[in-house]
């Protein structure tokens, strides 16, 4: 297959308290798992939004792993470069609300199968034709072998002429943002589309109000930053200027996977020609039908969903 995006990263369940207030260092009442990882939400936006999607990653062999691997399947995304690991388990996130929407995070990653997916089995071939690829910050953060999978992607999707989305996702809970911003700093350059929200745009430019940081990360690149804002919509910097574009009012049960769902409606919306506003609000809309449903992928839209509320 000819995949139009492949997304490199992270896959795990996700296990969370049901309501807010209810923080991780308490017993309490958790639901899940459901399918999880920035870039598995990404892969299956992308699908559901009408792209060929491919998706590289690593899955224990386990219950969990039979789960990411019928989700991904059932959604469309091509599976055949997941490598599956006996003796490694599955990624697991343990995800806590506060009534703001902010979340608590416990990860197990680092010793998960998504942190040793072998770089040697990420070939050319799965690659060829490839129009675009997607990375999130998260990924690498993980290990340094999957640092190298996404940096091997990059190589390879570019040789086969293809454009690059990176999303920072920076995850303090995963390594700290000084270091983090040192480490993204390799795929921020190369990118051809940037999706941070304005807080990760101000912490990688190292600027301290929206707008500068913004002009610093387009610089005078021949790019797109989409920088994400939530309830409120986004803001598009482009060579041909600044798009503000409104969110939607939705009531939002779950803000997990909302900036995965903006990014891959926002690669579909360019790969389907339209023009940059036409692009932005079809990826707000996207994000805020994700919020709508409780679980990481539970709320992600169809493209006809998506044209009923632009």
């Amino acid at each position: 297959m000819v995949f139009d995006v492949i997304a490199v990263g992270e896959a795990l369940v996700e296990v969370m308290r049901p309501r807010s207030r209810q923080p991780l260092d308490r017993p309490g009442d958790l639901v899940g798992p459901f399918a999880s990882g920035a870039p598995a939400i990404f892969a299956v936006a992308a699908a559901r939004l009408g792209a060929r999607t491919g998706f590289i990653t690593g899955l224990g062999r386990d219950a969990f792993g039979r789960l990411m691997l019928h989700r991904l399947g059932s959604e469309g995304v091509d599976t055949t470069g997941i490598q599956v690991m006996p003796d490694r388990t599955t990624g697991i996130a343990f995800v806590a609300y506060e009534p703001d929407g902010t979340r608590e995070f416990v990860f197990h990653l680092k010793y998960s199968a998504a942190g040793a997916v072998d770089p040697e089995k990420v070939s050319l071939d799965y690659f060829r034709g490839v129009r675009w690829l997607h990375v999130s910050g998260s990924a690498l953060m993980i290990s340094d072998l999957s640092r190298d999978v996404c940096a091997k992607a990059l190589r390879l999707a570019k040789k086969a002429g293809a454009k690059f989305s990176f999303d920072p996702n920076l995850r303090p809970e995963l390594m700290p943002v000084e270091q983090a911003r040192e480490l993204l700093r390799p795929f921020v350059d190369e990118a051809d589309l940037l999706l941070p929200t304005a807080e990760e745009a101000r912490v990688i430019a190292d600027r301290e109000d929206d707008e500068t940081a913004a002009q610093v990360l387009l610089g005078n690149r021949n790019r797109i930053v989409a920088v994400k804002k939530g309830a409120a919509g986004c803001t598009v910097y482009s060579k041909e200027g600044v798009i503000n574009v409104d969110g939607h009012k939705v009531q939002e049960v779950d803000p997990t996977g909302a900036g995965d769902c903006f990014g891959a409606a926002f690669v579909v919306g360019l790969l389907g020609g339209r023009t940059l506003e036409a692009t932005a609000r079809f990826a707000n809309a996207a994000a805020a039908l994700a919020v709508t449903k409780q679980g990481p992928m539970e709320g992600v839209p169809t493209s006809g969903e998506v044209q009923l509320v632009i």
